[in-house]
């Protein structure tokens, strides 16, 4: 089961960086390439050690973090908390302002088959390669990962509603996101958070790449540390847990985008689309994505002057031949991987994960803009997943296709980072944590 501990974070200095929100930055996987060049500019931005510039990226990252701490641009705290971590939202055409809860901490690491930590999504290996070297170089968690627990009683949520009226940190982010981070340091309470998290399974919404990184790190520390006891700090990631009965917790829908494949035909497509699904053509594209709202494996498809919804005919699911369970079988994505991705645009479902000629976009309106200035062949526009969808995929064994997922909002980067270096991750003598 699940064990987690309080951390003791290092954070800014507040005598020297007076405003969060100078040093926060999105998360490695989302931030652009025109935010980094802005982030850059600050030399006391947290982006400097969660994407670090190369040559020799891992190294740099490490050489300026034994910097900011000899010189006291962060500082550890002294005690060890549970972080609690408030995004307030909105979403675009919605009034309602949502609050996603939940709180900041360690977890010990667990490989996927213990089912402790569920995953949904597969990694790309080169991405995790990069966070290994990251973490192995400065043995620091820079941000936390997302993951979900089920708790119907709501029973921690009081707790975190009474300290974050006490805030730490509160600022507007990138995606126009009002963050707020307050912590716990009650031992009564913390044990209360650990004792809620022992019988529950964890699934991971976002960082896979980073939690792939510390289990990778784990095994090989733990196979040269003939002392090896299982406290140490290897054994443990960051990792920010929301409750999925939440009403908060919002998924959205990624794209995917079509590029530079070879003999593409967009008759020949659209011709292929009729075998296994019910075709209409869409007079305003820009209402696509209206259209297919709520309905069960419906899609839209994009070409540069013509639109179309599409949806699978029920018999179709019958012919796949991929060997899934029936709940992945008949996930929206796994439809539209198999039976447009692979059996009309030719793309073998084992090479789609490294494909080039496939990419994702979260923006409907990029899309349309994409397809329309030719920058890509096509895009297939998707719907979000449900958590009921991610859970029953997790507790089934199996994956979803890449990028299934975009848990929104991020969390942000800059707030905290917690040490694996031991004499900075232990602190025995304060509480039997």
């Amino acid at each position: 089961m699940p064990e987690i501990k309080p951390i003791r974070a290092w954070r800014y200095n507040k005598q020297v960086i007076p405003n969060i929100s100078e040093v926060a930055a999105p998360l490695f996987d989302v931030v652009s390439d025109k935010q980094r060049k802005t982030l850059y500019q600050n030399p006391f931005n947290s982006i400097h050690l969660s994407v670090p510039q190369p040559p020799h990226a891992a190294e740099r990252a490490a050489a300026l973090l034994f910097e900011w701490k000899k010189n006291k641009i962060i500082l550890q705290d002294k005690l060890p908390g549970i972080y609690v971590y408030y995004q307030y939202f909105k979403l675009a055409g919605k009034t309602k302002e949502y609050c996603r809860k939940g709180f900041v901490c360690h977890i010990r690491v667990h490989d996927y088959e213990d089912r402790v930590i569920l995953h949904h999504e597969n990694t790309i290996p080169q991405s995790v390669n990069d966070r290994i070297q990251l973490l192995e170089e400065t043995q620091l968690h820079v941000s936390p990962t997302h993951g979900l627990y089920t708790d119907e009683e709501f029973e921690l949520e009081k707790f975190m509603d009474e300290a974050i009226q006490n805030p730490i940190y509160e600022t507007e982010d990138y995606q126009g996101v009002r963050d707020v981070l307050a912590v716990i340091h009650d031992a009564s309470v913390i044990r209360q958070f650990i004792n809620k998290l022992k019988d529950k399974t964890v699934i991971l919404a976002d960082g896979h790449h980073r939690y792939e990184s510390s289990l990778v790190v784990m095994k090989k520390n733990r196979a040269c540390n003939p002392h090896h006891t299982g406290n140490e700090g290897y054994n443990f990631h960051l990792m920010y847990l929301t409750n999925t009965e939440a009403d908060d917790l919002r998924i959205l829908p990624t794209h995917r985008l079509i590029k530079e494949l070879p003999d593409f035909d967009e008759k020949k497509i659209i011709e292929s689309l009729h075998h296994d699904f019910e075709v209409r053509e869409v007079e305003d594209a820009d209402t696509l994505n209206e259209i297919i709202l709520g309905k069960k494996w419906a899609f839209g498809i994009l070409f540069k002057d013509r639109a179309f919804k599409v949806k699978l005919k029920p018999d179709a699911l019958l012919t796949m031949s991929w060997h899934f369970p029936e709940e992945v079988k008949a996930l929206d994505l796994t439809i539209l991987h198999y039976f447009i991705i692979e059996k009309i645009l030719g793309i073998p479902g084992k090479h789609q994960r490294a494909s080039q000629n496939i990419a994702f976009d979260r923006s409907f309106t990029d899309c349309l803009t994409q397809v329309i200035r030719q920058e890509v062949q096509m895009a297939i526009i998707t719907q979000e997943v449900s958590i009921d969808e991610v859970k029953q995929v997790c507790y089934s064994g199996y994956t979803m296709p890449q990028k299934s997922t975009y848990f929104y909002p991020k969390v942000i980067c800059g707030f905290l980072f917690s040490s694996i270096r031991e004499e900075e991750f232990a602190f025995e003598g304060y509480l039997p944590f």
